[in-house]
């Protein structure tokens, strides 16, 4: 059933843009991200997934139209967001609550979007690790004409797929990762449950692989044959070293080089181990909060 309106009291901003994010227990991040979207996004949309943290709290006190919803995978959560939510803006962009907008990356948006001559904006994204922030960029799309993108529905690693004509923007999202490494390996931990078991299920990829189709059909093959490449943890750890430049970085560069092999690692260790066992991983669901009464509840 499609979500009602909620009274919102966000401040419009300059930019014709809905800033949608999904969130459990995000409560670290969200003050920041409300903080560095004020004056800027039109309206904000937040979907939790019961946060037993201060999440909702802080969301409502700057006025983001909140809904509650049982997460049932990425792709599934974002398709309800982006179906469901009250949007009114013309533009709607994906956020995370660890991630931030620099300066140059608002104008650019701002006028880019006045044109009106594209469907969707793609920009660079920068990762912090360790406090730190590290050479390695992706280039996302994150910003489509409201009503023309859709997710891929897998549980996790989601991708929006925009019809048209998309148009690369100047300007840099910091991706701020984990407050630590404590709470970075919690999260891998989960993730590689994730994506063992969608192997092990034998899930549909985000896309049909392809070696020579787009960038992102290049990683689902890369991704689906990645464990019967020859010396792919070696040969990853270098390129990885490659990507980063220690000598630039210093310890927290040769750190993320490190951990991303032991994060691939674990997904194939746990994919062999579901194999020999006959046997799922039982994935241990995150202890949730109560509804919010400041919050809309979905009945979807």
């Amino acid at each position: 059933m499609p979500v009602d309106h909620i009274v919102q009291n966000w401040q419009p901003g300059a930019a014709p843009v809905a800033v949608v994010m999904i969130s459990l227990n995000e409560g670290y991040n969200l003050e920041a991200v409300l903080e560095n979207l004020k004056g800027w996004a039109q309206e904000v949309f937040l979907v939790d997934s019961y946060s037993q943290d201060d999440t909702v709290d802080i969301a409502l006190r700057h006025g983001v139209h909140v809904v509650q919803r049982r997460f049932r995978g990425f792709g599934d959560q974002w398709n309800f967001a982006l179906r469901e939510l009250p949007i009114t803006a013309p533009w709607t962009m994906k956020l995370d609550p660890d991630e931030r907008l620099t300066d140059q990356l608002k104008a650019s948006i701002v006028d880019r979007v006045a044109k009106g001559d594209q469907t969707g904006l793609s920009f660079e994204r920068r990762l912090w690790f360790m406090g730190k922030s590290l050479p390695i960029s992706q280039k996302l799309v994150r910003i489509w004409k409201t009503g023309s993108c859709r997710f891929t529905d897998v549980s996790v690693n989601e991708h929006p797929l925009v019809d048209g004509i998309i148009v690369h923007v100047e300007g840099v999202l910091e991706h701020r990762d984990s407050p630590d490494l404590h709470h970075w390996v919690d999260k891998q931990n989960r993730y590689t449950s994730l994506e063992a078991l969608a192997r092990y299920r034998n899930d549909l990829f985000a896309v049909n692989p392809k070696i020579l189709g787009t960038p992102l059909e290049r990683r689902m093959w890369f991704k689906k044959n990645f464990m019967s490449f020859p010396l792919r943890y070696q040969i990853q750890f270098m390129a990885n070293l490659i990507r980063v430049q220690p000598w630039r970085t210093g310890y927290e560069g040769v750190a993320w080089a490190r951990l991303r092999v032991w994060v691939r690692r674990m997904i194939e260790d746990k994919l062999r181990e579901m194999r020999a066992t006959g046997r799922d991983i039982e994935l241990t669901s995150p202890m949730l909060g109560q509804p919010h009464p400041g919050a809309f509840q979905s009945r979807s």
